[in-house]
């Protein structure tokens, strides 16, 4: 009954941007998920990658909680040090000597096409638009990345 329910009414006020599965989510622990009618499910999918750490840990739910008792999130034009640290690791960690934090994977990839651009104009080598994307995959909702 709530299926349905919460599908149609998603159906009449959520932009159709692809086709879903009709199924309603409920609940997930580590990688199951669970929806509206008790079946569980195998989340292969994990959140389109945001949730691959699975579902309802402890320790992520704690820390969470921690972290949002304090400060749930700032923009990029004031200083934290949750992030500072974070940037100091991956750069000790890998191969920059700098990091771009950004808040989608269309925008790493806009980064991504924009760095591309400037190191070819910097070698003053000529001018470079062409992006080479694999066919019907998923690079993001701008226009650059469509």
């Amino acid at each position: 009954m709530e299926t349905s329910k919460t599908i149609n009414k998603a159906d009449q006020v959520i932009a159709k941007t692809y086709k879903r599965f009709p199924i309603v989510i409920t609940k997930g622990k580590e990688a199951t998920l669970w929806d509206s009618e008790g079946r569980s499910y195998t989340d292969f999918v994990a959140g389109i990658a945001v949730c691959n750490l699975g579902h309802a840990h402890p320790d992520i739910a704690r820390a969470l909680s921690d972290q949002a008792k304090k400060l749930l999130h700032v923009s990029n034009l004031y200083y934290t040090s949750p992030q500072t640290e974070l940037a100091s690791l991956l750069v000790e960690k890998s191969f920059a000597d700098r990091v771009f934090f950004c808040n989608s994977g269309a925008e790493a990839n806009e980064a991504a096409i924009k760095l591309a651009r400037k190191y070819f104009n910097d070698k003053k080598e000529e001018k470079r638009y062409t992006i080479i994307t694999m066919e019907k995959s998923f690079h993001g909702r701008t226009m650059a990345t469509l």
